[in-house]
């Protein structure tokens, strides 16, 4: 049985006079865009400028919203009640669905950022409260959520539909989680690494973990980071090896 797999990437990242990121040169390679919505990174002109492109390249648009915290990139970590954490995605889809109606498009997903989602990722309450609220907005949205963690137990009690993402330019820990940043080989930085990594994962059906460990996981989506320095040159090679493996590359959801 042929497989198939969507290619997604972190976006939308500029703010203000500050530029991050190849956004253009990425969306001629994803097929799935998660486009900041101003609390981590991004701003309305860069969200109207990237969705736009997004719309005219067929793009998938994803919300992706994160902690209040333009200083740290949205990788502090932040304690909000669980109340406030709602509304703060609520509030970032609903930008998102606005810039993207004018775009011509729609928010197709959404998907959590940096470490927002990594808290997300080992505490169901945070994740269930996250995504209940995006829900709320909008019921028919599709959840991505980081493959075998408690972002997925979550979406699969609240029964919506969502896709099971991994990471071409991070590594793993045994229990599914990411590497945290700060430790030596937790983020991929070789082009060709990557693409042979995500071509074996999907081959297996498993995420492989930095120790070697083999964690089953259904995988419909890859992400690659758009604020890595190598970002186009990993997408471009993932993409090629997927393609030469015999892998379709079609945005979720496929079945």
């Amino acid at each position: 049985m042929s497989k198939t797999v969507d290619l997604n990437a972190d976006m939308g990242e500029s703010f203000g006079a500050w530029s991050l990121g190849n956004d253009s040169a990425l969306l001629d390679i994803v097929t799935s865009a998660n486009i900041a919505c101003g609390f981590h990174a991004g701003d309305p002109d860069v969200m109207a400028q990237t969705m736009k492109l997004a719309v005219e390249k067929g793009v998938g648009i994803g919300a992706h919203p994160g902690f209040p915290d333009l200083r740290g990139f949205g990788r502090y970590r932040m304690h909000l009640p669980l109340g406030q954490l709602g509304n703060a995605v609520r509030y970032q889809l609903g930008a998102a669905q606005a810039m993207a109606r004018v775009a011509g498009g729609h928010v197709r997903h959404l998907k959590l950022h940096g470490a927002l989602a990594n808290m997300c990722a080992e505490n169901y309450e945070m994740a269930h409260a996250c995504y209940s609220a995006a829900l709320e907005v909008d019921p028919e949205i599709i959840i991505m959520v980081l493959a075998g963690t408690q972002q997925q137990s979550a979406v699969e009690a609240l029964g919506c539909v969502y896709a099971a993402e991994i990471f071409a330019d991070r590594a793993y820990n045994d229990d599914a989680t990411l590497v945290d940043r700060s430790l030596k080989g937790a983020v991929i930085h070789d082009a060709d690494l990557a693409a042979a990594r995500m071509v074996e994962m999907v081959q297996e059906g498993a995420m492989i973990a930095q120790s070697g460990n083999r964690i089953p996981t259904r995988i419909d989506t890859i992400c690659m980071h758009g604020d890595t320095p190598e970002a186009v040159e990993i997408a471009r090679a993932v993409r090629a090896a997927l393609e030469q493996a015999g892998i379709t590359i079609k945005a979720f959801p496929h079945g």
